[in-house]
């Protein structure tokens, strides 16, 4: 039932984000910290869920190189 809960609130994440870059890296951080709570518990880490927070990890970093190259 915990998964369903964290997939749930990482939709309401993604529509709240959907359009604004500054809420996107908010969702970043609330993916790390479901991920963060579900290792703390002891529960498998989904892997579809690890992939997109090196995904998001990986967009945000680059974009903070552009920035930092300007």
């Amino acid at each position: 039932m915990a998964f369903d809960d964290l997939i749930t609130r990482i939709n309401l994440f993604f529509n709240e984000a959907e359009n604004e870059a500054e809420d996107a890296h908010q969702v970043l951080e609330q993916l790390h910290a479901e991920l963060a709570q579900l290792k703390a518990t002891g529960q498998p880490l989904p892997e579809d869920l690890v992939k997109l927070e090196a995904l998001l990890d990986e967009e945000f970093r680059s974009r903070a190189g552009e920035k930092q190259g300007r």
